[in-house]
């Protein structure tokens, strides 16, 4: 199967094979206030896709992050030469969402791990405050505030071995991926108080409904919540099944959870997942 490039941009896309994901990963965790249990926080999403027997809408949870900037496309042009973003979307928000050569991903991931040990990088926008403010906007209807939080950088970890990516805009192609690992901690017992009760309001079946009631609407089909889970509780879900298992999504008190929440917790060993 060959991505349609042309429409993106124009050049050769021969041998423009390898999807790339470069992306942020955030650890969200807050003191629950009515028993002070440390409780970590993903991003719900029912998302409405065709399927063989037709529309269907899965919901999952991941951790909040998303798509890393890239903010001088020159930089990478000038180590690996023609490259091609995986959709219209990707090139307007110019997201390291892009399909490379097969024989440049070592030289696309090292010039990751280059830039994500600068502060402040130009070429990068490897931070996550714009796709929290922009996430928690999506779940909770608030702005996110500077002050409600605190955000520290953990690891970074690569994904060498190509899998396919669930992206609605290139599903199923090959995809590589670096993940810059953050950890935020809500610092606001108000705002707690609101992620509580927002997982707690809206069930699996809630979100299927609003997706639907959104592609009705014009929309894409999505919806979006909250799903606070006890943070040792998860860990220990986790450590319970083989290593190997973590490479795949699971479920996990009546929920699925993306392969993605294994790379945030600390202690878990994913085979899929090398860390830098």
């Amino acid at each position: 199967m060959k991505p349609n490039h042309d429409e993106f941009e124009a050049g050769t896309t021969a041998d423009l094979s390898l999807r790339v994901s470069v992306a942020t990963l955030v650890r969200v965790l807050f003191e629950d206030p009515r028993d002070g249990e440390l409780t970590l926080a993903l991003e719900r999403k029912a998302t409405l896709f065709k399927a063989e027997g037709g529309p269907a809408i899965e919901v999952i949870a991941q951790p909040f992050g998303g798509a890393i900037r890239i903010l001088d496309l020159r930089k990478l042009r000038d180590r690996i030469g023609d490259f091609h973003f995986d959709s219209e979307e990707s090139r307007s928000e110019q997201d390291f969402r892009i399909f490379i050569r097969p024989s440049d991903w070592s030289v696309v991931r090292e010039f990751c791990i280059q830039h994500f040990s600068r502060v402040d990088d130009s070429i990068l926008e490897s931070a996550p405050t714009r796709e929290l403010a922009e996430e928690f906007a999506d779940a909770l209807k608030i702005s996110l505030k500077p002050d409600q939080y605190t955000l520290k950088p953990v690891r970074t970890i690569v994904e060498d071995y190509p899998t396919p990516t669930e992206n609605i805009h290139a599903k199923g192609y090959p995809t590589a991926r670096v993940y810059r690992i953050f950890e935020a901690r809500i610092l606001d017992p108000s705002l707690s108080r609101t992620i509580l009760m927002n997982s707690e309001s809206y069930s699996n079946h809630n979100l299927q409904e609003l997706a639907l009631e959104n592609a009705r609407n014009g929309g894409i089909g999505r919806a979006n919540a909250m799903l606070t889970l006890p943070l040792n509780l998860t860990r220990g879900a986790y450590l319970a099944i083989s290593p190997q298992a973590r490479n795949a999504p699971i479920s996990f008190q009546d929920n699925q959870l993306d392969a993605s929440v294994a790379a945030v917790l600390e202690g878990v060993t994913v085979p899929k997942y090398r860390k830098l």
